[in-house]
This record gives structure tokens, sequence and C-alpha cells, in this order.
């Protein structure tokens, strides 16, 4: 039976989730910041890597390594995440690549392979030019043009006019903040936390 107790409780419980998502993607918006500190020059080789917590060279690495990066720094290791979904579910992952099987040194940092993975286990969020229902610790997906995608972090800083959220992303200039939401077509927009 449904009580006035029980109806607080649930309310409370709520609040205290609603609360720790919140500090987790203001983290995980932090963690992404501390990137730009590191000297990255926008490496899209194939890497052989440990695993799990691989990573390419530290020095290296392309807009998928950011996120992956970032979310390292909480724990959170999307290279093993993404191995073991794709090991179990491979036909719901992209077939851009004609792999007939799963390589855990670079499915992890593929944007298709991301997005699919954020679609099956994240918040799917609206994908919209309102600055403003885009929140520190989101991930937006672009599209570049000609079957080229691209992945950021969105952060708590602004743009100078305070209109925009910068973005931590890696289009060839390194680990950088930039104020780029809309320049291109967003195809993906999501939050993914243990949460979810």
């Amino acid at each position: 039976m449904f009580t006035k107790h029980s109806g607080i409780i649930v309310f409370l419980v709520w609040s205290i989730t609603l609360q720790a998502q919140q500090e987790f993607f203001g983290q995980l918006a932090d963690s992404a910041a501390t990137l730009t500190k590191d000297n990255v020059t926008y490496d899209p080789a194939y890497f052989s890597m440990s695993y799990p917590n691989g990573d390419v060279p530290k020095d290296k690495g392309v807009c998928t390594d950011v996120v992956i990066r970032a979310y390292r720094k909480l724990g959170i290791d999307l290279q093993k995440e993404v191995h073991e979904d794709m090991v179990r579910n491979f036909d719901a992952y992209p077939k851009n690549w004609g792999l007939q099987h799963t390589d855990k040194n670079i499915d992890h940092r593929r944007v298709p392979n991301l997005m699919t993975f954020f679609d099956r286990f994240g918040a799917i969020l609206p994908m919209t030019k309102v600055s403003e229902n885009y929140s520190a610790g989101d991930i937006v997906c672009w599209s570049l043009g000609g079957g080229l995608t691209h992945i950021g972090l969105v952060t708590k800083l602004k743009n100078a006019q305070g209109t925009r959220p910068l973005i931590i992303h890696n289009i060839g200039s390194g680990q950088v903040l930039q104020d780029c939401l809309f320049d291109y077509k967003i195809i993906g927009h999501y939050r993914y936390g243990p949460q979810y």
C-alpha cells in the first residue's frame, strides 16, 4: 500500500539520486577539462594496447580518446564496457569497417560504436539548437560530412558571450576547449554514468 510516508521516501531517494548524478557529470566535465593540459597530437593510427584500461600513447589520440580518458579518470573503462557488450551483442553494432569480430584495440575508439553503446546504456537526450539543453558532462556527436563523425564533451565553461557551453574535443589540434557546439550537424546527445 502506498502511503504518505512511502511517497516521502521515494521523493528523498529520487532527490539523492539526482544530486549524485549532477555531481558525477560535474566531475566528468572537470576530468575532461584537465585533459587540455596534456600535449596531444591528433593521430588516428591503429595501436595495440593492453586490456582492460588500455590507452594509446599519452601524447597521441583522436576525438574518442578525449571521452575515453575523461571517463577513465572517474574509474569507468569504456574500452572494457564497449568490448564486453560487443562480444555479447556484436550484431547490434555498426559494420562500417567490415569486421567479423570484436577488436579490443579499436572498437571503443570509433564514434559510431560509442553512439551505439550510449544508445543502449545511456540517456538519449534531445538534439536541439538551444544551448540551455546541453549540460556539463553531456556527450555530443556530430557529422562532419562525407561519412566522418566526431565526439566531444560539454564543459561547465561558457563562450565569451555566455551563450553556449564550451566543448572539450580533439578534431586535429589536440585535446582542446572550443566554442563549437553548433559548428557541425549534431547526430547524438547523451548522458552516461554508473547510475544509468
